[in-house]
C-alpha cells in the first residue's frame, strides 16, 4: 500500500491517499529520513534516477520529506516519491540504509549495541519483503552494520555494500589537493581502505599528482598531518556544522545508479571479506568494480606497510564485532 499525499487549502489540512499498485514497478527505497537519507532521496528525485520510497520510525517525517523533494522533481520526469512502510518495499531495486537510533559525539561506535540491534530488526524486515534488493549500508559504525546485516539477512555478500570508503578517499584527496595548493581533479589514485574510522588505510602508495607519486613529493610530517586530518575530519566538520550530509549522500548517489542505471565505477566499499588480502569475516573498505548485478572486488598491491595496516584494521573491526 503507497500513500498519495494532498493538501487542502480550504482547511489546511494534509489529506492521505492510499492506494494499491496494479503494476509490478521497481523503485530506490530508504530507511531513515533524516538529514542524509533525505539529502540523497533529492539527489534520486532531482535527477530522474528511478521512483524513491521513504520508510522512516516517525512516519510524518517521511511524509513531510517525500512532500518537500516531489517539489524538486522535473517537470518532464516520471518518477515520483512517496512515504510508504517495509511491506511495500518488495520491488525495490536497491535499499538504502542511514537509519540511526542517535546522535554520536565522541566516536562512530559509540551506539554501538543499539545500532547493531537496528540493523538486525532492519535486516529482518527486508528479508520478509524485499529478498532480492541490493542494500547499501551509510549508518554507522558502517563496517560492523554491514557485517551484521549480511549475517541476519543471509543476503550473497555483493548485495549488501557499506558506503564510506569512498567518502573517506574523497576526503583524502581534498586534503592532499588542499596541502599542494591545487584542483581536486589533479589528484588521482586517493584510496582510503578499512575501516570507516580512526583505523582507515589512505593508500600514499598509488596517489599520485600530474603523475608523479605522492611519496615523492610529501615528507613524513605532510604524510603524518593528512592522515591524522583525514581521521578527524569529521569531528572537524561537527565543530563548524554538525554532522556529514552532502559528501556521503553524493557518494552513495554514485553507488545507486551504478546498480540501478549500469554506469559502473571502482571505488572502495565496505563488503565482507573471504580471504581477499588475507582477510576473511569482517566487512571493511577494499577497492571494487559496480554496476548493475555485480560488485567486483580487486585485489591490488599495497606496500607492506600498507597491507600490514589493512590487517590491523580488520582486527579493529574484529574485536567491535565481538564486542556486541
Amino acid at each position: 500500500m503507497s500513500m498519495m499525499i494532498i493538501y487542502d487549502y480550504n482547511t489546511y489540512r494534509f489529506t492521505i491517499l492510499k492506494f494499491s499498485r496494479n503494476i509490478v514497478c521497481y523503485m530506490i527505497s530508504i530507511i531513515g529520513s533524516g538529514r542524509v537519507g533525505s539529502a540523497t532521496a533529492f539527489l534520486i528525485a532531482s535527477n530522474s534516477v528511478d521512483d524513491v520510497q521513504l520508510v522512516n520510525r516517525h512516519k510524518e517525517k517521511a511524509m513531510g520529506q517525500a512532500l518537500d523533494i516531489s517539489n524538486a522533481i522535473p517537470q518532464t520526469s516520471q518518477y515520483s516519491i512517496v512515504a510508504t512502510d517495509y511491506s511495500e518495499l518488495k520491488n525495490s531495486d536497491v535499499i538504502v540504509i542511514s537509519a540511526s537510533t542517535g546522535t554520536y559525539t565522541a566516536n562512530r561506535t559509540e551506539l554501538l549495541s543499539d545500532q547493531v540491534q537496528m540493523i538486525k530488526d532492519i535486516a529482518k524486515q527486508i528479508k520478509q519483503y524485499a529478498k532480492n534488493s541490493n542494500v547499501l549500508i551509510i549508518s554507522n559504525p558502517v563496517d560492523v552494520l554491514t557485517y551484521f546485516f549480511q549475517k541476519e539477512s543471509g543476503f550473497p555478500r555483493e548485495r549488501v555494500l557499506g558506503v564510506a570508503s569512498s567518502l573517506d578517499s574523497s576526503r583524502f584527496r581534498y586534503l592532499m589537493a588542499k596541502e599542494l595548493n591545487t584542483n581536486q581533479s589533479e589528484i588521482e589514485n586517493a584510496l582510503v581502505l578499512g575501516e570507516h574510522g580512526d583505523s582507515m588505510v589512505p593508500v600514499y602508495s598509488l596517489a599520485k599528482w600530474k603523475e608523479k607519486p605522492i611519496l615523492e613529493i610529501f615528507n613524513e610530517t605532510q604524510i603524518h598531518k593528512i592522515k591524522g586530518d583525514l581521521i578527524f575530519y569529521w569531528k572537524i566538520l561537527r565543530e563548524y556544522k554538525g554532522p556529514s550530509i552532502f559528501g556521503i549522500a553524493k557518494n552513495s548517489f554514485d553507488v545507486i545508479k551504478a546498480l540501478i542505471q549500469n554506469k559502473e565505477i571502482s571505488i572502495p566499499i565496505s563488503i565482507l571479506l573471504n580471504g581477499e588480502y588475507g582477510i576473511s569475516d569482517v566487512s571493511l573498505g577494499i577497492p571494487a568494480k559496480i554496476s548493475i548485478n555485480n560488485t567486483d572486488i580487486q585485489e591490488i598491491h599495497l606496500m607492506d606497510s600498507e597491507l600490514d595496516s589493512l590487517h590491523k584494521s580488520a582486527q579493529t573491526i574484529k574485536a567491535y564485532i565481538k564486542s556486541v
